[in-house]
């Protein structure tokens, strides 16, 4: 099953640069070093309100997943995925059956571009 649409605003115009240059952007403090999600406004670690955009290595484990099943369409796997860094995303798994994912997977990221809206960070297995 394709990632669907989305589409940019203010708040993700930096995110979506990124993802329309194969980078997967996270948040990291300036004053601790702390890294966050990309949705963070504040930092984890001391709450400075100014985390900035830098590059993630785009590799992480999974964590956590479910396996979407809707009529007319394969299964599709959805996971909350650590980085290396230390933030959960939550992504589509591609390139792996639903039952070939478990807990711990080492995944990379990839990037999907729906028709019409703004490459998706998606993942699959990092050893295939």
């Amino acid at each position: 099953m394709p990632v669907g649409i989305v589409h940019r605003d203010a708040a993700t115009a930096e995110f979506f640069d990124g993802t329309a240059r194969g980078e997967l952007l996270i948040r990291r403090c300036g004053q601790c070093g702390a890294f966050a999600a990309p949705q963070a406004r504040t930092c984890p670690g001391c709450a400075s309100p100014e985390p900035s955009w830098t590059p993630a290595a785009g590799t992480g484990l999974v964590v956590s997943w479910s396996v979407v099943h809707t009529k007319g369409a394969p299964p599709m796997v959805v996971a909350i995925v650590e980085l290396d860094e230390g933030p959960w995303l939550q992504a589509q798994i591609i390139g792996a059956a639903p039952e070939d994912v478990y807990g711990g997977m080492p995944v990379r990221v990839a990037f999907e571009r729906p028709e019409g809206g703004e490459a998706i960070p998606v993942f699959h297995p990092a050893n295939g």
